[in-house]
């Protein structure tokens, strides 16, 4: 969420940074509505001040006087009576001003980082790096075709279980998933992320704190009967962990790392990506989070994202490093580095993770803070896939694929697959 005090004393600011997104922002209404709030809290400072001026004078008029109820006495605590009913009228109205406040402001994104390329789309996002030797042949299976054939998951049958866009894993598919998430974990946890298992079901708060809410509400599953939604991402319940907190500055960063099924719509996808695991509307994915100092977070993002990469390089995944422009950023996201994972049948690479510093947009939103040379301050937070586990496991039955049908596991993952090929049987 963005300063309500920066809206209030420089709106002009406020728009041209916005507008860095690719579309003119007119925040006019709601710059309104914060100096009327300003002048609200004035009226209200001004009004208490008076009131207690007047209590000390009634005070003082009682230990005078023998007769506490003198006509004098009484027309001052009619008029102490009076500025109490006009207080509590104007925190009424800046009650309901907060509010609306609140739900202006956080239909607003976050500030393009100055350092992110400019751009309006996803053609003007800048590659960085390649790492890897892309597989370029011709005839090349899609990850699909060789789940059905090598028999790792059935999207048929699982229409019969809920609706199009699921899949259930069997077999050797089961297995591969499940070495994948624990290969991750444990790389992570190794690197010094603390693992988390957080509920996979999060409230409109939670929401709300790290930028889903109200924004994205059509892309999440909400339970009917509660306050209760299907998580769309581990980043939401992980920002949600600390929400409320001052934390200690000398324990900075926290870093962890948490498995979670994730659930979205994909409204207005459709008709893209209808085959195989790229784009469900449930997929179990690998989160990395960090909480940090404000003063670091730009090292603290380079360092989330070569965390990721690392996952690539030890599979021997073919991918390319991607700066996203400003018109491309997501609603939170101040700065995004994309990894792109090589998918040979395409003959492209697709998004495995997006590496975002959300400086202390989330953290504003969700009232999470931490004290620098005694001075309170809003923390910072990132957040990285480390990775999607079905868009892995496509890049490895495309890049692994053999002449013979099967397909070769990475290295690193046999000892929690248990084998070095996945073969027909």
């Amino acid at each position: 969420m963005l300063d309500q005090k920066l809206i209030r004393e420089n709106p002009t600011f406020v728009e041209d940074n916005l507008s860095l997104r690719g579309k003119v922002f007119n925040i006019a209404f709601i710059h309104k509505l914060t100096v009327e709030r300003k002048e609200i809290e004035i009226e209200i400072s001004s009004l208490q001040s008076e009131s207690k001026k007047l209590s000390k004078i009634i005070g003082q008029e009682i230990s005078n006087s023998n007769n506490t109820n003198s006509q004098e006495i009484d027309e001052l605590k009619n008029k102490g009576n009076k500025y109490r009913i006009k207080v509590s009228e104007f925190e009424e109205k800046k009650r309901i001003l907060d509010k609306q406040l609140k739900d202006e402001i956080s239909k607003l994104p976050n500030f393009p980082s100055k350092e992110a390329p400019f751009g309006k789309n996803e053609n003007n996002n800048i590659q960085i790096k390649e790492w890897g030797d892309p597989l370029k042949k011709d005839n090349l299976k899609t990850h699909w075709e060789i789940g059905e054939n090598l028999n790792l998951f059935d999207s048929i049958k699982s229409t019969k279980i809920a609706k199009s866009r699921f899949i259930t894993l069997t077999g050797s598919g089961a297995r591969l998933e499940r070495a994948l998430v624990n290969f991750m974990l444990d790389v992570h946890s190794d690197n010094g992320y603390l693992e988390l298992m957080p509920p996979a079901l999060v409230n409109s708060e939670s929401l709300q704190g790290s930028g889903q809410l109200p924004k994205f509400s059509n892309e999440s599953f909400k339970c009917s009967n509660d306050d209760l939604w299907l998580s769309p991402t581990a980043e939401v319940p992980l920002t949600a962990f600390h929400k409320n907190e001052i934390i200690e500055s000398k324990i900075l960063p926290l870093k962890y790392v948490a498995y979670s099924p994730c659930f979205r719509r994909e409204a207005g996808s459709y008709g893209r990506d209808t085959k195989g695991l790229i784009r469900l509307h449930q997929f179990n994915k690998v989160e990395l989070y960090w909480f940090c100092d404000p003063n670091k977070s730009l090292e603290a993002h380079k360092e989330i994202t070569a965390d990721a990469e690392s996952i690539l390089k030890k599979l021997n995944l073919p991918y390319r490093l991607v700066d996203i422009c400003t018109g491309d950023l997501g609603f939170s996201s101040s700065r995004t580095f994309d990894l792109e994972v090589w998918l040979p049948s395409s003959k492209c690479y697709r998004e495995i993770s997006s590496c975002s510093n959300c400086l202390d947009f989330q953290a504003r939103r969700s009232s999470i803070r931490t004290k620098i040379d005694k001075k309170t301050s809003y923390i910072h937070t990132l957040n990285g896939s480390g990775l999607a586990i079905g868009r892995t496991m496509a890049a490895i039955l495309e890049n692994g694929q053999q002449t013979d049908g099967s397909v070769k596991i990475p290295e690193a993952l046999v000892p929690y697959f248990g084998s070095s090929f996945i073969k027909n049987t």
